[in-house]
């Protein structure tokens, strides 16, 4: 598994990092253990949880992803895996942390410290900011409506209160994630005014179906060498092809919990996912095989955010990454991204 620098960072990631949301909710602590031993003997380094987690979130089962993650994580050498965690946001499950959501200074050290706790070890090596606190469209929402606007911590405060927590030796860098431009640029602003670290990542969706990141969003984090951590890269599962004609296979995401991520219901997804799984499958490729080696050959991506629920799912995903697309199949990626031009961003 090749490897990079995010820039200005010393962590040197995978460019497959392994997602864990469904752990405690669609796989018990063996299994995600098993897909940790997985991923790490494909190479695999780089780990990304939540303190939410598992999905669809629960009060009844948050923070038992980070849990799973934690009684394996005790046995393994720490100083070889990256390790990356999220505080929640508010407005979205009042039920965490005693509905203390606020991303102010107090609440995002307990969310920290919290993390730390369940996983087990002293430090994260990146710590983001799950969504943003301000009113923000979000989670397949397209349109900003300044009329749900209400108190927000500042954006000041959130960058002193993850300076402190590196300046404590509680987590080594911090990153954004369903972020926009103007965050983005708006805490980049306020870390260089006050002469502190800046967020080094910006995890958000992106897949063959969801490519608003390739906008102004791809030239702010080009320009402020902010790295994008690519979730959702099989679009919860669609471009898998697995749900091509209506198909609900048995225990797959979506059978499970139809309303899960509501943005992959939209219009021309469907057309758009069975357009992808025809193409793949005319050049030998599973379709999940082709959304994930595309990614590698996406610029801005610094590693892709690969989950699974079986072993054997995981292996196949990883596997893509050693896949080459020629001129050929890429050209053919964009004809149907013109055609069906992000119909889930």
């Amino acid at each position: 598994m090749n490897r990079t620098i995010l820039p200005n960072t010393e962590l040197s990631v995978s460019r497959a990092c392994l997602g864990t949301m469904t752990w405690g909710e669609q796989n018990t602590e063996r299994e995600a253990h098993a897909q940790l031993d997985c991923a790490v003997a494909h190479g695999v380094n780089f780990i990304d949880t939540a303190e939410m987690y598992p999905v669809p979130p629960r009060a009844e089962t948050q923070g038992r992803t980070e849990r799973f993650l934690g009684t394996w994580l005790a046995r393994q050498p720490r100083d070889r895996l990256v390790i990356a965690s999220k505080v929640a946001g508010p407005g979205r499950r009042d039920w965490l942390r005693g509905g203390r959501t606020a991303l102010v200074r107090a609440n995002i050290r307990e969310a920290c410290e919290g993390s730390l706790e369940r996983l087990r070890t002293d430090y994260l090596d990146l710590f983001q900011i799950h969504w943003p606190g301000r009113n923000v469209p979000m989670f397949g929402q397209t349109e900003f409506d300044p009329t749900k606007e209400g108190e927000a911590a500042s954006i000041p405060e959130q960058v002193e209160a993850m300076a402190e927590l590196i300046a404590a030796g509680k987590i080594r860098y911090w990153g954004l994630s369903n972020e926009t431009s103007w965050g983005v640029m708006a805490f980049v602003r306020a870390a260089d005014d006050l002469g502190l670290p800046r967020p080094v990542t910006i995890q958000n969706c992106y897949n063959l179906i969801a490519r608003r990141f390739d906008g102004d969003l791809a030239e702010v984090c080009f320009r402020e060498r902010v790295s994008l951590l690519a979730y959702s890269p099989l679009a919860g599962g669609h471009l898998s092809g697995k749900y091509v004609g209506g198909a609900r296979p048995a225990g797959a995401r979506f059978t499970l919990f139809p309303q899960f991520a509501p943005r992959y219901a939209r219009p021309n997804v469907a057309e758009a996912v069975a357009a992808y799984a025809a193409l793949a499958r005319s050049r030998g490729l599973a379709p999940a095989a082709l959304a994930l080696a595309w990614q590698r050959t996406r610029w801005a991506v610094a590693s892709t955010i690969v989950g699974a629920t079986s072993v054997a799912q995981l292996e196949q995903n990883l596997g893509a990454f050693a896949i080459e697309l020629d001129a050929a199949t890429l050209a053919e990626v964009e004809a149907i991204h013109v055609r069906y031009p992000s119909p889930a961003a």
